[in-house]
């Protein structure tokens, strides 16, 4: 039964769908009540993001009069919003659509979502921090009716949403929740030996890439949801955060963090790489990379790049996937129980 005929036959259930109004409605005046101005960027592009684990929606635009242009769906915002960021847009944010194909249906995927960006200049990563703590507690004071601190509970679990939250970089994450060394971390041969001795799957064909995420999700997700609390995960390796600058004190990492909640990873944070050389040289590593994967291949975006030449301000930004908040706020145990029209379903994925 699709989810309008449930809705239609049981209206009582509206009640969960139209949660998504209400964070969405929160999230917005969250932010124009602190200065934030509101974007609107397209979604429909002539060249995607260069992430190099993601597959595009690729199209193709015909004007009548015969002319003929690769077009892709955006996988988030991000590119457009900096461009607005180097015309001197200040402070802003968007919600938005975006999409990503290759990906298995599950409770936390959907090849269409909704997804927040916001991005403070003068700031760095730890700002946009303190953004999130306060933004996900006025959500669940909104939504729940009470004060947002202290206690939250999610699919029958609490989890205590007292500020600060905890905090912990990548690299003692992983001596802490694994039992692995920095120095042994940032290493391909230490970190596969480690993987190995662990049972991975791993060849001579593994990246380290693979083996550092294969460990990371099996290892130390697993412990994070545990906790209890959200947690920020911070100071990726340098090679895992393709636009964020890398940290001054030790180059080998970079001011990226993931915020969790629940078991649920959700929002993507840099404190934004400005320096165009840089940029250029990491883009032309994506797409080699994206080649080599046998991902889709197209040029990176120039533009961008003229845009950090002409001069971008300091600044620090996140990717947030609305739908898990909407997860969260409405006590749903996957996606598809807040959208109106779930991909797996609209596109019969489940028969």
């Amino acid at each position: 039964m699709k989810t309008w005929q449930k809705l239609k036959q049981n209206p009582e259930l509206w009640g969960k769908y139209l949660v998504r109004e209400t964070v969405t409605d929160t999230i917005r005046k969250f932010f124009k009540d602190r200065g934030f101005r509101e974007m609107f960027t397209p979604i429909l592009v002539p060249v995607p993001s260069a992430e190099t684990n993601l597959e595009v929606f690729e199209t193709q635009l015909r004007t009548a009069g015969g002319k003929k242009r690769r077009g892709f769906l955006i996988m988030s915002p991000e590119y457009s919003l900096k461009k607005l960021l180097a015309a001197g847009s200040g402070n802003i944010f968007e919600i938005t659509r975006s999409f990503r194909n290759e990906e298995e249906a599950s409770g936390s995927h959907n090849p269409e979502f909704s997804i927040l960006e916001w991005y403070r200049t003068n700031a760095n990563y730890l700002m946009i921090m303190e953004d999130f703590e306060e933004l996900f507690t006025k959500i669940v004071q909104v939504t729940k009716g009470d004060t947002g601190e202290g206690k939250f509970t999610y699919q029958g679990q609490e989890y205590d949403l007292t500020r600060p939250w905890m905090r912990i970089s990548v690299a003692e994450a992983f001596e802490k929740y694994a039992g692995i060394g920095t120095e042994a971390m940032l290493s391909e041969t230490g970190l596969k030996a480690e993987a190995k001795m662990r049972g991975y799957q791993v060849t001579e064909n593994t990246t380290w890439e693979q083996v550092f995420y294969q460990i990371f999700f099996n290892e130390i997700e697993t412990k994070l949801k545990a906790a209890r609390r959200p947690v920020f995960v911070y100071d990726y390796p340098a090679s895992q955060a393709a636009l964020s600058r890398k940290k001054s004190e030790d180059p080998r990492f970079a001011e990226r963090f993931e915020v969790y909640l629940a078991g649920l990873e959700l929002g993507n944070c840099f404190s934004e790489l400005t320096d165009a050389t840089e940029q250029s040289r990491r883009f032309e590593a994506d797409m080699a990379e994206r080649k080599n994967s046998g991902k889709t291949e197209y040029p990176a975006d120039a533009d961008l790049i003229a845009a950090l030449k002409s001069g971008m301000p300091e600044a620090a930004g996140i990717a947030v996937g609305v739908d898990r908040l909407v997860m969260l706020a409405a006590d749903a145990a996957s996606i598809s129980e807040t959208l109106l029209f779930p991909g797996e379903e609209i596109f019969e994925l489940g028969e």
